[in-house]
C-alpha cells in the first residue's frame, strides 16, 4: 500500500534531522530558521512505497508567508495520507499551537515528541499517554538527533494510516468562539464538501478572516453578511479581535493541558548553557566585534594556514596528473590540435578550478559548524539593529549568510520573509555577498599580486562586498522601496554541539556541487574557449591567439574596461565567460595567459584590485539570474537588475582604480597594502556620505500642490 506522509513542525524543532533519519537523505541540517524552503520528498527506510515530504518549518497554516503557503497548499490540494507532526518537547506549549490547527484538517496524524533526551536530563516529565488522550492522536517520544524512537514512530504512523485513524477530537474551543465556529460550520458545510475541504478547518479560517479561504468557498453576499455578523458578535462578546480570540482559545486549551501532562523541573542543560553563552555572544557592545573576529579567524585559517597548505598539495597532484597525461599523449603521438585541446584546454581550465576544492571545503566546514551550533541565529538577532538602518530586518540575514555559499539557494531562502518589500530588497542584496564560486578568482589574484597579505585581502573583499551592498540598499531604499521593514521576531535555539554527520554531509554537498560544476559547465566552457582561442573567423587554426575569434569578441568589449585598468581583450573575455559560472573566469584566464601569467594582462597591483572588485560586484551567473527572474516573476525586472548591478560594479571599480591613480598607486611598483585599503575605504566613505545626504535631505510639505502632482508610489 503506497502512503505519503507530510512532515510538519515549527522551525528549529528537529524536523529536517528527523527527515534525514527517516529517509537516509543527504539533506543538510542547519540549526537556524529558514533552512528548509521548499518541500522535499524521500522514501522511508525499510518501508516499501512509503514516502515522506519535508515541508517548510512554520508556526501556523495561515497564508502569510511563502513557506506557510507551500505547506497549506500541499495539505489542502495534495491531501497526504498521513501527517507526522514533530514537536520540540522543550518548548511544548509553543509547538502545540500548530498541532491544534493541523488536527482540524481531519487527516490521520501522529505527533513525534522530539528532544525527549533533554527533557529527561533536566529532570522534567511529560505524560505522553495523557497528552495523546487529550489531543486525540497518537504521541510517540523520540530523539531525532540520536535516532531514538524512530522505528516506533514509523510503525505507529503506518498503522494509523492503514486503519484510517483520524484525530478523535477536533473541537478544543468553548464560549463565544465555539458558537461562532459551529454556526459557520453549518453555514458553509455544502461549500466545503464541494471543494473537498474539512468543514471544521474551513469554519475556523473564516473566523480568522482568511481571505483565500473566503474566495475558495465562493460564498454569496447573504452568506458573507451572516459571516460578518457572527464574527462581529464574537468580537463584541470577547472584547477582542477575531485573530486574538482564536489564539486565546487555543492557548487556553494548551495551558490547561500542559498543567496536567507536563512537569518541568527547570531549564534543560542546553538552555542553561545557552543563557550563559548568550550573555557574551549577544552582548550589546561585544556581540558585533566577536562576530567580526570569528569570521576573520575563519578566513585566516581558510586562506592563510590550512587552505593554502592543502590547495598547494592538491595543485601539485593536479600538475602530476596533467604531466602524466601530457607524456602519454606525446607517447601515443596524438594529433597536436587534440593534444592542445586536452592539455591546454581541458586540463588547464578544469584543473585550475579544481585546485581550490580544499579551500572551499574548509570554508564550509567552519560555516557549517556555526550554523549547526545555533550561533548563526544569534548573529541574525544581533544584525537586526544594523540591517534595520538600511531598511531590512534581522530575518534577511539568513538568506544573506547563505549567499556566501551560493546565490541560488540564498535567493530561494528569501521566501521565508513575510514582507514583499523586504523580500525583494534582500534578493537585490544577495549578489553582493561573495559566493563560493568567486573564491577561486580571489585566490588566484591574491597569490599572484598580494602574496604577503592573503588573509587580509580576502577579508577585505568580503567586507567590501557587504559595504557596497549596504550602499546599494540605501540607494534602493530611498528610491524604490520606501517604507519600514516588518518587525523581527526570531526564536533563538539552544546551543548544541554540531552533529559530525551533518557537518560532513554539508561539506560533501558543497564539494559535490563544486566538482559537478567543474566537470560540466567549466568542462564545456573550456572546450568552447579553446576552439574560439585557436581558430580565426574563417576557422583556420592560428598560432597567435590575438588573431582568434575569441580576441575579436573580447576586443569589442575591451575598450569599455580600459578606464578600470584592464582594457585587455583577455580580461573582457574572462568576464563574459564568468556569466556561465564565476569559476570560468579562472579557467579562461589560465588558458589565455598560459606561462605568461596574469601580469601580462594586469600590469599594476591597482589594476588587479580593480578587476577583483568588478568581479565581486558585477551581475551574478545565469543560474542566479534565473532564480531572480523566477522570484520576481518578471523578465524585465531581472534585466533591470543585471544592468543596475553591473553599472554599480563598474562605478565602484572605476572609483577605486582612478582614486588610486590620483594617490600615486598606479605605478608598476607594488603599493603598500595599508595605503590601498585606506584609500579604498576613504572613497567608499565619501560615496556613502554623499548618498546619505542626497537621500535624507528634507523635502517640502507633502501638502504642497507641486509635490502632490508629481509624487508617485514607486515600486520595483
Amino acid at each position: 500500500m503506497s502512503m505519503t506522509f507530510a512532515l510538519i513542525g515549527n522551525q528549529n524543532c528537529g524536523k529536517t534531522t528527523l527527515f534525514n533519519q527517516l529517509t537516509g537523505s543527504n539533506q543538510h541540517v542547519g540549526n537556524f530558521p529558514g533552512v528548509t524552503v521548499e518541500k522535499k520528498e524521500g522514501i522511508i527506510k525499510k518501508q516499501k512505497d512509503k514516502f515522506v515530504v519535508d515541508l517548510p518549518g512554520i508556526y501556523s497554516i495561515s497564508p502569510y508567508t511563502a513557506e506557510e503557503v507551500v505547506t497549506r497548499d500541499f495539505l489542502i490540494n495534495d491531501r497526504p495520507d498521513g501527517i507526522i507532526n514533530i514537536i520540540d518537547a522543550t518548548n511544548i506549549e509553543r509547538n502545540l499551537y500548530l498541532s491544534l490547527q493541523i488536527i482540524e484538517l481531519g487527516i490521520p496524524m501522529v505527533i513525534a515528541l522530539n528532544m525527549m533526551d533533554e527533557i529527561k536530563s533536566s529532570g522534567s516529565f511529560i505524560d505522553v499517554k495523557m497528552l495523546s488522550n487529550e489531543l486525540g492522536v497518537p504521541v510517540v517520544p523520540i530523539s531525532a538527533s540520536k535516532n531514538d524512537g524512530i522505528d516506533e514512530l514509523v510503525s505507529v504512523a503506518v498503522k494509523t494510516v492503514e486503519n484510517n485513524d483520524k484525530p478523535a477530537k477536533t473541537d478544543f474551543c468553548k464560549g463565544s468562539v465555539h458558537r461562532a465556529i459551529h454556526s459557520l460550520a453549518h453555514l458553509i458545510e455544502d461549500h466545503a464538501e464541494r471543494k473537498n475541504i474539512p468543514v471544521r478547518f474551513a469554519a475556523t479560517k473564516l473566523v480568522e478572516g482568511d481571505e483565500p479561504m473566503i474566495k475558495l468557498l465562493d460564498l454569496n453576499q447573504n452568506e458573507l453578511d451572516i459571516l460578518n455578523h457572527v464574527v462581529t458578535e464574537m468580537e463584541t462578546n470577547l472584547d477582542t479581535d477575531r485573530e486574538a480570540a482564536l489564539a486565546d482559545m487555543r492557548y487556553d486549551f494548551i495551558t490547561s493541558l500542559c498543567q496536567k501532562a507536563v512537569v518541568k523541573a527547570g531549564q534543560t542543560k542546553e538552555q542553561e548553557r545557552s543563557i550563559k553563552i548568550d550573555a557574551l555572544l549577544t552582548h550589546k557592545f561585544f556581540a558585533f566585534p566577536i562576530f567580526i573576529g570569528i569570521m576573520a579567524l575563519i578566513f585566516y585559517l581558510t586562506f592563510g594556514v590550512l587552505g593554502a597548505y592543502l590547495s598547494s598539495g592538491f595543485s601539485y597532484l593536479i600538475d602530476v596528473v596533467t604531466a602524466a597525461a601530457d607524456n602519454a599523449l606525446y607517447a601515443l603521438d596524438i594529433n597536436k590540435a587534440l593534444h592542445s585541446l586536452i592539455i591546454d584546454g581541458i586540463f588547464a581550465g578544469v584543473g585550475s578550478v579544481l585546485s581550490f576544492l580544499p579551500t572551499i571545503v574548509i570554508l564550509f566546514l567552519f560555516l557549517s559548524i556555526l550554523e549547526d551550533s545555533g550561533y548563526m541565529a544569534r548573529v541574525a538577532f544581533v544584525m537586526d539593529k544594523v540591517l534595520r538602518k538600511i531598511g531590512l530586518s534581522g530575518r534577511s540575514f539568513v538568506p544573506l549568510i547563505i549567499g556566501f555559499g551560493c546565490s541560488v539557494p540564498a535567493i530561494m531562502a528569501t521566501r521565508t520573509l513575510s514582507s514583499e518589500r523586504d523580500r525583494k530588497m534582500t534578493i537585490l542584496l544577495v549578489p553582493f555577498m561573495s559566493c563560493s564560486a568567486k573564491l577561486p578568482i580571489y585566490a588566484v589574484f591574491v597569490q599572484a599580486f598580494f602574496t604577503s597579505h592573503k588573509a587580509l585581502i580576502m577579508t577585505f573583499l568580503y567586507v567590501f562586498g557587504i559595504i557596497m551592498g549596504i550602499l546599494s540598499c540605501l540607494l534602493l531604499k530611498g528610491v524604490f522601496f520606501k517604507g519600514k521593514p516588518v518587525p523581527f521576531v526570531m526564536e533563538l535555539p539552544a546551543y548544541r554541539f554540531p552533529s559530525f554527520k551533518s557537518v560532513c554531509l554539508h561539506m560533501w554537498e558543497k564539494a559535490k556541487d563544486f566538482i559537478v560544476k567543474a566537470f560540466t559547465i567549466i568542462f564545456c566552457a573550456t572546450i568552447v574557449i579553446w576552439i574560439l582561442q585557436n581558430f580565426d573567423t574563417h576557422f583556420n587554426m592560428v598560432s597567435d591567439s590575438s588573431k582568434s575569434i575569441l580576441a575579436a569578441i573580447g576586443g569589442i568589449a575591451a575598450p569599455v574596461f580600459k578606464p578600470l585598468g584592464f582594457g585587455d581583450w583577455r580580461a573582457a573575455t574572462a568576464l563574459i565567460t564568468g556569466l556561465t559560472a564565476k569559476e570560468a573566469v579562472v579557467s579562461t584566464l589560465q588558458m589565455l595567459t598560459g606561462d605568461a601569467g596574469l601580469s601580462s594582462i594586469f600590469t599594476t597591483h591597482l589594476a588587479a584590485l580593480s578587476f577583483l572588485i568588478f568581479t565581486l560586484l558585477y551581475m551574478p551567473c545565469v543560474a542566479a539570474m534565473a532564480a531572480i527572474r523566477r522570484e520576481f516573476d518578471s523578465t524585465v525586472k531581472s534585466i533591470y537588475m543585471m544592468i543596475y548591478q553591473t553599472a554599480f560594479a563598474y562605478a565602484a571599480a572605476f572609483c577605486v582604480y582612478n582614486a588610486g591613480r590620483l594617490m600615486g598607486f598606479g605605478r608598476d611598483a607594488a603599493p603598500g597594502i595599508a595605503e590601498i585599503i585606506i584609500g579604498i575605504f576613504l572613497v567608499a566613505a565619501i560615496v556613502c556620505v554623499a548618498l546619505y545626504l542626497i537621500l535624507s535631505k528634507n523635502h517640502c510639505s507633502a501638502n504642497c500642490s507641486k509635490c502632490a502632482k508629481n509624487s508617485k508610489n514607486k515600486s520595483f
